[in-house]
């Protein structure tokens, strides 16, 4: 019973995510809701954007998957309010755990494409990093405890060339508490909530900036920083300015080092023997350089907690260095050590994630012209994303005959793709089925024109070289083909492309060009319109439509 209970709850979650993800569409939105079912039920990683047309659950053509994505409206703010309201992951004693870092998409062959910068990029050698031309994402995503390779996604913002990292970041971050708070996740009373971060940022100057908000800040800093230890006390009878700076800590010197707060010991299954020493109360030296060129008044003192993490060993007997890290909180016990060098580890969980966008989902797949094309995208990779993870609960492990069975509740992001196809009719379905547009009858044919040269017909006498007119009610029909609806009736849904919705398409758009040609250039126009379409000289659907477009010619 409480599973079912738990089955039940998810299955309301996520139908409710679903309308409401829906409603955020504000522009082709039928079109863009079925792009990302399709890439929920999609059999394998992405290749190409246009394979996703041929899939079952995309019920439109390829040409409105790209018209989507070039002329859709997501409204970015209200899915981000979505996406905060939803259930987020704990630690154990309810704190939440954020974590914000930075993934590019590189379009170092689209020369003309706007908004590109250079993105850090990794090599796989010592020292061999690249500048590559791209689009870069900042995420801010909710970790889980203990390990895994699930992350709930709270917000993405794209960096432009003007854009100041540290700037953006701070108001992002600001942004996401302010939501969360707002959706009822934090009060009064709770744990701060700890944001871990790398290197990359400058987790002080963060720190500094978001000192109102109810967040702890942590961050890798790089071996070769000189901090500050806290003043010492001013001695009676000193004379002189009092120090604003205590002695250096320079963090590749152990001669510097003063006696260690906190030093605590951990077994770990994966790196051995994790050692974790801190000092309380360390802070940069400030200068007026960089973020800090227009501060006004006297720079401030940023205290907080520094540690050094050393392990044993890492996976696959590499050899492991000390790693540095910054927490913005000062007075911290041994049991926050630990807390927070494990919380800095489950930051990795965000590297599996990207990897799930790059390879499985094909976020960076597609050669989109703008980067506003570029920014629906992503959020609908986001929106899919979101449901593997409320669907987690429902999905059964399809799994491949090598590879391993998954407990319940423990299937990976990949696993929960496989069947989602079958959770997908369960669930909330906003999105309507195109409507092909009525099948237009042709015109009927006056039977001199189909009868032979000399042969009598009724009521006409001889047949000669009559031309098609416009009938009554006595007119052809195509197979499938229905009347049109009278006013106040609504138009019947023909739902496949049957041979009278063919036919009307290629009609219409025959027609279109013979009259945008002004009718005195014959149906010349229609017969190229469908030559682009590929219809072929032999088809009959081609031979109907130059015969009706030479008929409203002669009528008109």
């Amino acid at each position: 019973m409480l599973e079912d209970a738990v089955r039940v709850e998810s299955l309301s979650v996520l139908s409710r995510f679903r309308n409401g993800f829906y409603d955020c569409l504000s522009a082709r939105a039928d079109a863009l809701f079925e792009l990302t079912d399709t890439l929920l039920c999609a059999d394998g990683p992405v290749k190409a954007l246009v394979d996703l047309a041929l899939a079952s659950e995309h019920r439109r053509g390829h040409g409105a998957l790209y018209d989507a994505l070039n002329g859709g409206r997501i409204e970015a703010d209200r899915l981000r309010a979505a996406l905060a309201a939803l259930p987020l992951p704990r630690t154990n004693d309810g704190r939440i755990v954020l974590a914000v870092d930075v993934s590019s998409w590189l379009r170092s062959d689209a020369a003309t494409r706007p908004d590109r910068l250079f993105c850090h990029v990794h090599g796989r050698a010592k020292n061999a990093a690249q500048f590559i031309p791209g689009w870069p994402y900042s995420f801010v995503v909710a970790l889980e405890s203990g390990r895994t390779s699930w992350t709930g996604i709270l917000d993405a913002v794209r960096l432009g060339p003007e854009d100041d990292a540290t700037a953006v970041t701070a108001d992002q971050l600001r942004s996401v508490v302010e939501r969360l708070i707002a959706a009822g996740h934090w009060a009064q009373g709770d744990p701060d909530v700890l944001v871990v971060m790398d290197a990359g940022y400058d987790v002080t100057r963060l720190a500094f900036v978001l000192a109102d908000l109810p967040v702890e800040l942590l961050g890798r800093i790089r071996s070769d920083r000189v901090l500050r230890r806290p003043k010492p006390p001013r001695l009676p009878g000193t004379n002189g300015r009092p120090p604003k700076h205590g002695p250096e800590f320079a963090l590749n010197k152990p001669a510097t080092w003063p006696e260690p707060g906190h030093t605590t010991t951990t077994a770990t299954t994966r790196y051995g023997t994790a050692t974790a020493v801190s000092w309380d109360r360390m802070h940069p030296r400030l200068t007026h350089r960089t973020c800090w060129l227009n501060h006004d008044g006297e720079l401030p003192v940023i205290e907080g907690t520094l540690l050094r993490l050393e392990v044993d060993h890492l996976p696959g007997d590499r050899d492991p260095k000390p790693v540095w890290l910054w927490s913005s909180a000062t007075g911290a016990t041994a049991a926050d050590i630990d807390r927070w060098w494990q919380s800095y580890l489950r930051r990795f969980d965000l590297e599996h994630t990207f990897r799930l966008f790059k390879q499985t989902l094909g976020w960076t797949r597609p050669r989109l012209r703008s980067p506003e094309a570029a920014d629906r995208w992503t959020w609908i990779v986001i929106a899919a994303h979101t449901q593997f993870r409320l669907a987690r609960p429902l999905a059964e492990d399809l799994r491949r005959p090598w590879e391993k069975p998954a407990a319940p509740g423990r299937l990976t992001s990949a696993r929960v793709r496989r069947g989602f196809r079958n959770i997908r009719p369960i669930t909330a379905l906003p999105a309507r089925a195109q409507t092909r547009g009525l099948a237009v009858l042709p015109p009927p044919l006056d039977p001199r024109h189909t009868a032979r040269r000399g042969e009598e017909v009724a009521g006409h006498g001889p047949a000669g070289r009559g031309r098609a007119r416009l009938g009554g009610p006595d007119r052809l029909r195509l197979p499938g083909a229905v009347d049109q609806p009278e006013d106040g009736q609504a138009a019947p849904d023909l739902g496949v492309r049957d041979g009278a919705a063919r036919f009307a398409s290629h009609v219409h758009a025959a027609r279109g060009a013979s009259r945008s040609a002004r009718l005195d250039r014959g149906p010349c126009c229609g017969v190229r319109v469908l030559r682009r379409r590929g219809i072929s000289s032999s088809d009959p659907v081609r031979r109907t439509v130059m015969l009706w477009t030479a008929t409203e010619r002669t009528a008109a």
